[in-house]
């Protein structure tokens, strides 16, 4: 339902915004005269109370400009006076993804969401459920000789994040666990020992946590999902590879939030039967 606004209530906001703005950035009538290209006694009669009339379009785009606040606020139609540039590099945000296990920014969020239900599509195998020598296989030829060094400081991390009261739900491909049990395509030269002793951890970290960590097989032929995590309703960061795109606005989030929550409803095997079937694998590797 639209809520129509008397014409002098609107003209009335408009001056007390148009003076809170003025006096926030320390901008008389005068500089505002200068910087909008009218007359003082223009400015002057904007900020009297005696009329119902609004300025035209340009002159109030001009004193948003000019004010560092958005025309939309000045004229009351939002309650965020920052400018559209502004509220979409606080609602947006992109930051370097480093090849390395929990770095700086993902721990950062993590604590900031703490308490909250972390949703989770990952690159690859999940880190916080990795045995060492899974870590050491997949990191060592990136890290090199401080792969054991980089391990051991982002143990501590991925204890925190499995400790820190918030639930876990991990969707993942179907085809990507598969293609691991097998050693294929990525995994490929993954030796066979350590399939099996991941897929062991995989099996009993699903029953010990079971149902603050759920693991969702989807079928990504079906519906597919690049890598994002999900951290509450606080913010959603989709992994590029060598950067983060995060969004903090809420319509974003909640639509990203959706898009997990139908990976969920689509998935092929339900979280409380995924144990039997990561079991299922393991045994095809013999």
């Amino acid at each position: 339902m639209v809520t129509n606004t008397d014409k002098r209530d609107r003209s009335n906001l408009f001056r007390t915004r148009l003076q809170q703005a003025m006096d926030q950035a320390g901008v008389t009538q005068s500089s505002l005269a200068r910087g909008t290209g009218v007359d003082r006694s223009t400015i002057s009669q904007l900020l009297k109370g005696d009329t119902a009339r609004l300025p035209n379009a340009q002159l109030v785009a001009e004193c948003a400009t000019a004010l560092g606040v958005s025309a939309d606020w000045l004229l009351g139609l939002t309650e965020r006076p920052e400018q559209a540039a502004d509220l979409l590099a606080s609602a947006l945000s992109m930051t370097e993804a480093p090849r390395a296990l929990v770095d700086e920014q993902i721990f950062e969020w993590h604590k900031e969401a703490a308490g909250y239900k972390i949703r989770h599509v990952p690159a690859g195998l999940p880190d916080m459920m990795k045995t060492r020598a899974m870590l050491q296989w997949e990191y060592a030829p990136h890290l090199g000789r401080t792969t054991d060094q980089a391990i051991g400081a982002s143990e501590d991390r991925l204890t925190w994040m499995r400790q820190a009261r918030s639930d876990y739900e991990i969707a993942l491909p179907i085809h990507d666990l598969r293609a691991f049990a097998r050693g294929e395509g990525y995994y490929e030269g993954l030796p066979v020992g350590l399939r099996k002793d991941q897929l062991d951890r995989f099996i009993s970290l699903q029953g010990q946590l079971y149902p603050t960590l759920r693991l969702h097989p989807f079928d990504a032929r079906k519906l597919y999902s690049a890598p994002v995590t999900i951290f509450g309703p606080l913010l959603a960061v989709i992994y590029l590879g060598r950067n983060y795109i995060a969004f903090r606005d809420t319509e974003r989030v909640q639509a990203i939030t959706q898009h997990f929550d139908g990976l969920v409803r689509a998935a092929e095997i339900a979280s409380r039967d995924t144990p039997a079937f990561l079991q299922s694998l393991r045994d095809e590797i013999g």
